[in-house]
């Protein structure tokens, strides 16, 4: 009996062991399995579809493709390998031995030579009459610009697979859309792996990227990059940037810094350079944020622009003394001559005004600590402290702008909402997506939130107006135009300290002020002309809004 129950057992795990084979092949293994049977009857080749174009507002490229060609041999079609070999090799610069090797394995029947080909490598090529020679046209990514808008573009490079992928600003941002799908050309294979000409045959045609078309105009964004460039010169910068949104929109106008690179030619250049310091980067704003914290006490109705405060000398705070920027001491002033002395100890009192929780409040409310949400792929955010962490002395000194750390992008739209009526706006750099069959997807402008009141923002205006034409920087100014603006020095933190000599200069702005077509901010990292703002990104942003007025067409007043 127990041989019986034996012999049961063994039939039982044999069939066991039978079934859950089956199983696997069935069920688990299908799909690997079909794939390599499909693998030994049919020969595949990729192809690329065309990776769509970026267009500035007026219609001219910024990015499009050059039709390249990808280089192939089919060795079945080959009837002389050594004399393929060497005739291509030669080309190619490849090693004519290795080549003929890999032309000679059993099994292969597309085997890919080059991509991205220019048409005169291709013409040398076919002049060759080579049988088993193919070519199938692909994209090479052009930028006629050269490198206008560089880290707003972003480039195309390869990924793991050595298929083309965007990196960085709208090239990474929009890689999806812009990369579209790839084609296919599929054949049936003998055993020697040659195509049957007589057998089944599929071509799948790619489905061709998006096309992107942006708010940025080439005109602005060659006159802001070319008084950048002239600006770092002059004044010994060691950076800079120039950001200019329109407010109504948060359309993104230009996006111009230095030092930059040509994204066609990106490996020749240092990685440091391909993200977009704009959106990337961080700097402490200096008094050019007093407009934010001023308009939020006007908005609060805690003071008028004639409301006097004191400035009678340094104002102790947690053990330090906050001092004007010349150490020089007015006694009684109005809140707008606050802004015309960029008077910190005045600043000092408004915080005093607001109180703690309004503070926190309107960095929050502005959008700092937060990404703007502006469709570029390298956007980061400085982080705030936490709510419960801001000393006494902390929120002192962000009143003018320092200790709390922000992105040119995150200011130039916080300024903005002073100049449109009050409302914080989504930066956007792409207006429209066209799809391959022409349908144009429009992308609306985008408020988040009113931030401070339509009148709250045109007494702020006014207050700005004054800034400019008494402040530091008026000799600066283009006669005759009402401009809302306002400089910044912020000294550069150090190894745990702020080096008096290392500034982040700057000047944010707007106009006309009665109805703004722009707001621009410029900054220069560590000018050694001049520390301050007003003698250094006051007369960059001045020449940059006359250039603007004449290319708008808008006469002084």
């Amino acid at each position: 009996m127990w041989r019986i129950r034996i012999l049961f057992t063994i039939i039982l795990i044999v069939y066991a062991v039978i079934f859950l084979r089956l199983f696997y092949w069935q069920v688990v293994a299908a799909d690997s399995l079909r794939l390599a049977a499909e693998a030994q009857y049919y020969a595949e080749l990729t192809l690329p579809a065309l990776r769509g174009s970026i267009f500035a507002s007026d219609g001219n490229p910024l990015a499009m493709n050059e039709i390249g060609h990808l280089v192939y041999a089919e060795p079945g079609k080959i009837n002389n390998i050594p004399l393929f070999s060497r005739g291509v090799s030669g080309i190619f610069g490849r090693d004519e031995t290795n080549l003929a090797r890999e032309l000679s394995q059993p099994g292969r029947v597309w085997i890919p030579l080059a991509h991205k080909v220019d048409d005169a490598t291709a013409a040398t090529l076919k002049a060759l009459h080579l049988d088993g020679l193919g070519f199938e046209n692909e994209s090479r990514r052009y930028y006629p610009e050269s490198s206008m808008a560089a880290q707003l573009l972003g480039f195309v490079g390869s990924d793991t697979d050595g298929k083309d992928k965007g990196y960085f600003g709208l090239e990474g941002y929009y890689d999806r859309e812009l990369r579209g799908k790839d084609g296919e050309l599929r054949m049936e294979k003998d055993v020697r792996g040659a195509p049957i000409l007589i057998g089944d045959s599929e071509r799948i045609e790619p489905q061709d990227g998006r096309d992107l078309t942006l708010w940025l105009d080439r005109t602005v964004q060659y006159i802001a990059e070319k008084r950048l460039k002239e600006g770092i010169e002059q004044y010994g910068a060691k950076s800079g940037t120039v950001t200019i949104l329109d407010p109504k929109t948060g359309g993104v106008l230009a996006m111009a810094s230095f030092p930059n690179y040509d994204p066609g030619n990106f490996g020749e250049y240092s990685r440091d350079v391909y993200k977009n310091p704009i959106v990337a980067g961080s700097y402490e704003p200096g008094s050019t944020f007093k407009v934010l914290v001023m308009g939020t006490a006007i908005n609060a109705k805690l003071v008028t622009p004639d409301t006097k405060v004191p400035e009678t000398g340094p104002v102790p705070v947690a053990g330090y003394f906050i001092r004007t920027w010349n150490n020089q001491y007015h006694g009684q002033i109005t809140t707008t001559q606050v802004l015309e002395y960029s008077s910190n100890v005045g600043m000092v009192a408004i915080e005093r005004l607001l109180g703690r929780d309004r503070m926190l409040s309107l960095i929050h409310a502005f959008g700092f600590g937060v990404p703007t949400g502006v469709d570029l792929e390298d956007e980061a955010s400085p982080e705030l402290r936490p709510d419960n962490a801001w000393a006494d002395i902390d929120l002192a000194t962000a009143s003018f702008g320092q200790g709390i750390a922000v992105t040119p992008l995150q200011m130039v739209r916080a300024v903005a909402a002073l100049a449109n009526g009050g409302w914080l706006m989504e930066p956007h750099v792409v207006k429209t997506i066209t799809d391959s069959r022409g349908k144009v997807i429009p992308i609306p402008p985008k408020r988040i939130r009113q931030v401070i009141s339509t009148s709250a923002a045109h007494i702020m205006t006014e207050m700005m107006i004054a800034a400019v034409d008494k402040g530091e920087a008026k000799w600066a100014k283009p006669a005759g135009y009402r401009i809302a603006g306002k400089t910044g020095t912020a000294q550069v933190p150090v190894a745990g300290h702020y080096d008096a000599q290392k500034t982040i200069a700057s000047f944010v702005g707007f106009a006309p002020a009665d109805d703004p077509k722009f707001v621009m901010l410029v900054t220069l990292s560590e000018p050694t002309a001049s520390i301050w703002g007003s003698e250094t990104a006051a007369p960059v942003f001045f020449r940059i809004a006359d250039d603007l007025f004449s290319y708008y067409g808008i006469p002084p007043q």
